[in-house]
């Protein structure tokens, strides 16, 4: 049975995921990608304590559509971006594809975990955005940073916050 997670996300909840914990995320959630990232300096412009990150873009809105099909990219682009984010309190990561060795070290060391979204379904992931909004860099048009607000958004632990990892081979999901 999936997990239930509204963000942002507690230190409490972040610790009982495990390595194949399926989970419906509910709440705001923030989508970047490597444009934005390069942005960032030493703030994002959204708030991170707690939040989860969606390594996302969507593709242009249909009329009468909240957000055009928004599918997951490559997370390990971020990997050298994301030590800053974990220092302010950012709590998950999204995104397709594995992480590397220095991203779990770095998960475990702030307690934090990398959801896995699987590529290939991106008409059905808008169906769980109520509402989304660009926050920053619209000049990146579908690489801006947005808003989201998602209802039961279905994702996978790939990396928990006790060094477990879905991507070694003696890791074993629930």
């Amino acid at each position: 049975m999936p997990i239930a997670l509204k963000a942002p996300l507690s230190n409490k909840i972040i610790e009982k995921l495990k390595v194949g914990d399926q989970v419906l995320i509910s709440g705001k959630i923030y989508v970047a990608r490597d444009a934005a990232h390069k942005r960032f300096k030493d703030l994002p412009p959204f708030p991170t304590e707690g939040q989860i990150l969606f390594y996302a873009s969507p593709t242009p809105t249909p009329p009468r559509k909240i957000i055009g099909s928004i599918g997951p990219t490559t997370a390990s682009r971020m990997d050298g971006f994301l030590e800053p984010l974990l220092k302010l309190g950012l709590k998950a990561t999204m995104g397709k594809g594995s992480r590397s060795p220095q991203v779990v070290n770095l998960l475990k060391k702030y307690k934090a975990v990398y959801l896995l979204v699987p590529g290939g379904i991106a008409a059905l992931l808008s169906k769980h955005v109520k509402q989304a909004k660009v926050i920053a860099y619209p000049d990146l048009g579908p690489e801006a940073v947005l808003e989201l607000e998602v209802l039961n958004f279905p994702a996978l632990v790939a990396i928990d916050a006790h060094g477990g990892s879905l991507f070694e081979e003696n890791t074993q999901p629930n």
